[in-house]
């Protein structure tokens, strides 16, 4: 697969701007009239994927290849530094317990892999596989939050 576009690029940085910018000014427009109507639509997806996280059985989308290809990196990143962060406090097991609603997302992450493996770069999908096995390692046993 070739590299991304560059605006798939210049979502998955800019992803959090709408959680980060100030409540007034409309941060969409503002995004739609600087980097264009598809930076912008390509952040809103993955705003509404977030959102969806708090829900119960939240959707797994893969129709839509530019959010597809952002939200892959979006989780290969943010899970790599949660791992990173956990090994620093010298007990992984004592961080994510103190995290069950993450623990409980870790099936939904996995059947996101799952789905989104045939449809994205192979060493995207290999990458989240290997971070999804590192945290259900260090996780098991840790009792999840039931609901969201």
């Amino acid at each position: 697969m070739a590299a991304p576009p560059p605006e798939v690029i210049a979502a998955a940085l800019l992803h959090d701007a709408p959680e980060l910018a100030p409540a007034s000014p409309d941060v969409y427009q503002a995004l739609t009239t600087r980097y264009g109507p598809e930076i912008a639509r390509i952040i809103a997806a993955l705003q509404a994927e977030h959102q969806a996280l708090d829900r119960p059985h939240p959707p797994i989308r893969v129709d839509d290849q530019p959010v597809l290809l952002a939200s892959t990196a979006d989780k290969i990143v943010a899970l790599t530094s949660l791992l990173r962060r956990a090994r620093a406090t010298g007990n992984v097991t004592g961080f994510f317990a103190r995290r069950p609603v993450l623990c409980a997302l870790l099936p939904h992450f996995r059947a996101f892999q799952h789905a989104a493996q045939p449809r994205v770069p192979t060493s995207m999908s290999a990458h989240l596989d290997a971070v999804l096995a590192r945290l259900e390692q260090v996780t098991t046993g840790i009792h999840t939050a039931s609901t969201r």
